[in-house]
């Protein structure tokens, strides 16, 4: 089968377009859990544990939403933040895939850039690579030998059929286990390098929670180690996305909250469209010092990079968030996001949830 090719997205209007909406009171980034929902039972996942949301509430006790109300919903936070990019995540966001036709449309038009983040459990439909300033991710965390047994029934197998003839990135995150190998990280990059479907290969780290010890955890030399065995591996598979300022983020993040621009340039809502993830996506505890999200190392090796002279692109941003702040004020809009409330109080039970047995 074809490949159909998505549109361009990103351009230089878009940015400034972006950057004058930071300086208008928006937030640049919106990440939304629009479902409670999940197939799947993966070790670690930082969405299901108990201290995600704060408060004794997780996820699985918000109530959660469907058809007509979780469109409107989730487009009317769009509305009110006016972000530059969304993010809907889950859960398992493809358990509402009717849903997606009508929302990535929507946020299209409205000039607001979407990524659907998946476990590839559901087929993606093909009418939404024709879809302007979308993209669909993957997550693979490893070859079949730790994923699928991590991430069953989101099998190599079932995800190599659900993204046949569709563009998508991969999303990756390393656990421990995956360093035991010598050659290991190459041969992931090869395999989804070679794929016609895959656009670029993103790449996280393990990110614990305060106090955590598991066998996923990194330990500082893994994380020197695939912060020097990674980003040569670029010359020669193009796809894959960690330049080495990326990776020197990997060994040195942000050691809190405050430092993160991330955290600072984001808001995160759960499924109920009302409770805030807080400090970050990964809601509870997390321990800053080991945080290995592709996005927060990406802005905190940027926001060091010079301008001009002494002034630091983190310099600019910092300002314009200071802007967008004060003007909100100005407008009497609600309060931004309080870095260190973990989130607000559910809004009821829901249903039960929808399980999908493997194949």
């Amino acid at each position: 089968m074809q490949s159909v090719v998505p549109p361009a997205s990103l351009t230089p209007r878009d940015l400034g377009r972006a950057w004058w909406r930071v300086l208008s009171g928006s937030v640049p980034l919106l990440s939304i859990e629009i479902t409670r929902e999940c197939p799947l039972s993966c070790p670690g996942c930082y969405a299901y544990g108990e201290s995600h949301l704060g408060n004794g509430v997780t996820l699985t006790q918000l109530r959660d939403f469907r058809g007509d109300a979780l469109v409107e919903g989730v487009l009317d936070l769009a509305r009110r933040h006016r972000p530059m990019h969304v993010s809907l995540v889950g859960g398992e966001p493809m358990m509402r895939h009717r849903e997606l036709d009508r929302i990535l449309p929507a946020l299209s038009e409205m000039g607001i850039f979407a990524m659907v983040v998946t476990s590839g459990v559901v087929p993606i439909p093909v009418d939404w690579m024709d879809i302007p300033r979308m993209r669909v991710a993957v997550s693979v965390d490893g070859l079949p030998e730790h994923h699928d047994v991590r991430r069953q029934p989101a099998t190599y197998e079932r995800i190599l059929k659900n993204i046949a003839g569709r563009k998508i990135n991969v999303h990756w995150v390393i656990t421990r286990p995956m360093l035991a190998r010598p050659g290991y990280l190459e041969e992931y990059v090869a395999f989804w390098n070679a794929r016609p479907e895959v656009d670029h290969i993103w790449v996280s780290l393990y990110s614990p929670q305060m106090g955590e010890e598991s066998s996923e955890r990194l330990a500082q030399e893994d994380r020197e180690r695939v912060a020097k065995e990674l980003p040569p591996l670029r010359r020669k598979y193009p796809k894959l996305l960690i330049p080495e300022g990326m990776a020197r983020a990997f060994v040195n993040p942000p050691p809190n909250p405050q430092s993160c621009l991330f955290s600072k340039m984001s808001v995160n809502y759960s499924a109920d469209l009302q409770t805030r993830v807080e400090p970050c996506v990964f809601g509870g505890t997390p321990d800053c010092s080991q945080c290995g999200c592709s996005i927060s190392s990406a802005l905190h090796w940027i926001q060091n990079e010079n301008i001009v002279g002494p002034l630091r692109v983190g310099h600019l941003v910092t300002a314009s968030l200071c802007v967008g702040t004060a003007v909100n004020q100005l407008r009497a809009h609600e309060r931004p996001p309080n870095r260190r409330q973990p989130g607000a109080r559910p809004s009821g039970p829901g249903t039960p949830l929808v399980q999908i047995q493997s194949t």
